[in-house]
């Protein structure tokens, strides 16, 4: 580190792991893999929950040896990832990623082993056996909940035969759609001449609208053409879902999805009819950015552009030490408790961001359970937007941190509260510097962030959804063809978009081209994004009514998202219930506080411009 940089940009694994490279490394993945074989061989024989104290005694000594093992992997395979990520092209990294996965079985069999033996338990045989233990009844809900999980399952030998037919089936067709769209190229033009690029390097937010359009249609032309094979992936894969479903006997193609966010339908139907009511306020938001853009209405590839207000890039007065400080001073302005552990992760070098080659894309936060520490990956390029990624990935972090002293079983949560804590910390950055913010273009860029992030949490989720749940009720009753998921996904996007686009800005493609349909191992991937987005809206504007009480609710909600249903957790923390819409709307009126803000900023601009 040089004179002049006050914090790391690199961080500290050796405190964790000896390194990868090292004899010490290998001989600790050898004990592990010896450890977790014993123990899916125990799993094996797990006796039903009863009532003989034997099954007690035996149960609590498979746990205790169970957490022991899983907090085990979940260290060594964060250790591996985070060598991977900051080296992508190490091979012995590669080779120990391939081998971890190669352990996964193991993983899924213990896991299956104890959901069949807790499966025909009623409540009374439940509560013998917890009782029979203090450290069991205090696991309770992790017992309960993988009880519930079970019949998501088939009989056991069914259930052993379709996750052998899965990889190659509905993983398989997982892995074509990877593959196929991997290998897409798409022709643009650049200083006067026709590059390829692949679908992730072509952008819609360049200042000219031409530049946009072509890019758009370049990229829509080249995802067309995979269509076909594309529609026959998406076909199978909810084929196989809905196939389990009816074996099953479930009500209908959500009720897994529900049960994997440990959340009920009145929840989902609640949370999409405040969103529904809520769609002419961002649609004024949409319609006062085409204006902006000289546009009668938007198409598909303007929702990006920069506004015509938009300040001069000062990305490069940003230092990695401003923003660190800047994060702590805010967060500590929240809470002090957030504050000193921001400041202890960045000073612990538990975080990084060093811009240089061989790193892999993205970001990421990644816990270590059994040390009581996380690690942060990300590139920081000295701009605002890589302050608020910053800022993110402390709130995953911060979750880990409150959670640490649960057992390790409680420390797991669903997807749909898993975006909580980091949403919530971008949102605190986000006021912070809307407020610090010295002129009404600067505001009404950040503004414009905020609204875009709302226009995709609540319009283009919105239409996945109503895609996805449209085409399982079709896909129920035959096939479809590319054509046919092209029109429902107009049809989704005219209706989650409440017909905001020009007649030709519609994009009926993007079921093609958006890679979370075509996840095999999880349905319906997109509405908890929405979910965790609202949640945290929720809980800022709860926070701006608390005052000082607020932090300690804060971290009891995150506590609670470990070991309640999602509804109980926010009704114990916050008080209310998310099957109804006082919840849901408390956060939607932050996104119209930020729209009457925008619209007021924008229209005094048109007026000074005049």
């Amino acid at each position: 580190m040089g004179d002049t940089q006050k914090y790391e940009v690199t961080w500290d694994l050796d405190s964790l792991f000896p390194h990868p490279e090292t004899g010490n490394f290998q001989s600790a993945f050898d004990h592990f893999e010896t450890e977790l074989k014993q123990l899916a061989e125990q799993s094996d024989g797990l006796p039903t929950i009863g009532r003989d104290a034997d099954d007690v005694s035996q149960w609590k000594s498979f746990l205790v040896d169970y957490e022991n093992v899983h907090g085990t992997a979940i260290d060594i395979e964060a250790f591996i990832g985070c060598h991977a990520a900051a080296d992508a092209n190490n091979k012995l990294f590669l080779k120990f990623e391939a081998n971890f996965a190669a352990l996964e079985p193991l993983r899924t069999r213990i896991a299956t082993n104890i959901e069949f033996a807790l499966q025909d338990a009623n409540d009374d045989q439940m509560d013998t056996f917890v009782g029979e233990d203090d450290w069991l009844g205090q696991i309770r809900f992790y017992l309960v909940d993988s009880r519930k999980n079970s019949r998501m399952r088939l009989p056991k030998d069914q259930e052993l035969l379709a996750a052998d037919l899965a990889v190659d089936g509905i993983h398989a067709w997982g892995r074509l759609y990877d593959r196929i769209s991997g290998e897409i190229r798409v022709p643009v033009m650049e200083k006067g001449k026709i590059v390829e690029k692949s679908p992730g390097q072509v952008h819609f937010d360049s200042a000219q609208r031409s530049v946009r359009e072509n890019n758009f249609f370049a990229a829509d032309k080249a995802w067309s053409n995979v269509a076909d094979t594309c529609a026959d992936a998406l076909n199978h894969i909810a084929g196989v879902r809905l196939t389990k479903y009816r074996r099953l006997g479930l009500e209908d193609h959500l009720d897994a999805p529900l049960r994997f966010n440990r959340m009920q339908r009145q929840t989902l139907d609640a949370m999409w009819s405040a969103i529904t009511e809520a769609k002419p306020v961002l649609k004024r938001y949409l319609d006062k950015k085409a204006e902006m853009l000289g546009l009668d209405r938007l198409a598909w590839y303007d929702l990006q552009a920069p506004l015509p207000t938009a300040v001069p890039d000062k990305s490069d007065e940003l230092s990695y030490d401003d923003a660190c400080d800047l994060v702590i001073e805010t967060f500590t302005g929240f809470s002090p408790d957030l504050g000193d552990f921001a400041r202890r992760a960045i000073q612990d070098r538990w975080i990084e961001v060093e811009n240089r080659e061989g790193k892999r894309q993205g970001g990421f936060c990644t816990g270590f359970p059994t040390k009581q520490q996380s690690r942060i990956f990300m590139t920081f390029t000295n701009s605002l937007d890589s302050m608020s990624t910053l800022a993110h990935e402390l709130g995953h972090a911060y979750h880990s941190h409150v959670l640490r002293d649960q057992p390790l079983f409680l420390q797991e949560y669903p997807m749909n509260l898993a975006e909580t804590a980091s949403t919530f910390a971008e949102a605190v950055l986000g006021e912070q510097q809307l407020q610090a913010s010295d002129s009404a273009a600067a505001q009404l860029e950040i503004l414009d962030k905020m609204l875009s992030n709302a226009v995709s949490f609540l319009m283009n989720i919105h239409a996945r959804f109503l895609f996805e749940d449209n085409f399982h009720q079709e896909r129920s009753v035959a096939e479809l063809s590319a054509s046919r998921f092209s029109e429902l996904m107009l049809a989704a996007q005219k209706e989650a978009y409440s017909d905001a686009f020009a007649e030709d800005g519609w994009y009926p493609d993007f079921w093609i081209s958006k890679l979370h349909f075509y996840i095999s191992g999880l349905p319906f991937y997109n509405f908890p994004y929405t979910f965790g987005y609202l949640l945290s809206l929720g809980a800022y504007a709860v926070a701006k009514e608390s005052g000082d009480d607020f932090p300690d609710q804060y971290r009891e909600l995150l506590i609670a998202t470990g070991c309640m249903e999602t509804e109980a957790a926010i009704q114990s923390t916050l008080g209310f219930d998310l099957t109804e819409n006082t919840f849901w709307k408390k956060s939607l009126e932050v996104v119209a506080d930020r729209v009457e803000s925008f619209n007021n900023l924008a229209e005094a601009s048109q007026v000074r411009q005049h």
